[in-house]
């Protein structure tokens, strides 16, 4: 099936900025949604963001108004563009595809996570 491999995870200061991608090993106008969510250790995986084929987007409370998720159906690519950042945001964040707006049961295609951490 589909490939996503993330990437632009790293170490970044409080109120700093990181810029995620997921390409894709195909179309991902072939998918109803593609959606970035996270995990932190001990916690429970979160949405983050999803936007699906018609251009729907859905942000989590907690990173509303802060990401801005986004994608090149050219490059069968998807962004998420994070500022503003917080001790908080400090997880491993995946990409999905999926044929739901929000992915239950692990159910889609996942890539392997990009981590990131926010410190000082």
């Amino acid at each position: 099936q589909v490939q996503l491999v993330e990437s632009g995870g790293g170490l970044v200061q409080p109120g700093g900025s990181l810029r995620l991608s997921c390409v894709a090993s195909g179309s991902i106008f072939s998918f109803y949604a593609m959606g970035w969510y996270r995990q932190a250790p001990g916690k429970q995986r979160e949405l983050v963001a999803v936007i699906t084929r018609g251009d729907t987007i859905v942000y989590a409370d907690s990173v509303k108004g802060r990401y801005t998720i986004s994608r090149d159906n050219a490059k069968n690519t998807v962004y998420l563009q994070m500022n503003s950042l917080k001790p908080e945001d400090t997880a491993v964040y995946f990409c999905n595809a999926g044929s739901t707006l929000v992915s239950k049961n692990n159910q889609g295609s996942w890539g392997r996570g990009t981590q990131v951490t926010v410190s000082e």
